[in-house]
């Protein structure tokens, strides 16, 4: 909960979250970079929907770009909310490998 100008909203608040980088990887799995340095791992395969399904063929997929700290595919006509990508993915740690 938090106030703002005398108003109380039930969620949290937090600044805008925006996608910096997104680096497709196998099996439909995106490396995402938030504009907080943050970095995730995103499934597009548990989007659901006929929207999402040119994301299946691999020359879709590997096509995303940003736009705006959005990701989209195929010119804007597929994108999902920052915010959707960072509440449905998992914290992403580097290991160095010798």
């Amino acid at each position: 909960m938090y106030i703002v100008n005398g108003i109380c909203y039930a969620n949290n608040n937090c600044d805008e979250i925006k996608v910096q980088d997104a680096l497709p990887l196998r099996g439909g799995m995106i490396l995402v970079t938030f504009t907080s340095g943050e970095k995730r791992l995103f499934d597009t395969t548990l989007l659901t929907g006929s929207a999402f399904e040119p994301l299946k063929k691999e020359d879709v997929f590997t096509k995303v770009s940003i736009f705006h700290g959005v990701m989209t595919w195929n010119n804007g006509e597929i994108d999902i909310a920052p915010e959707t990508v960072y509440e449905n993915s998992y914290p992403y740690e580097s290991v160095d490998t010798i």
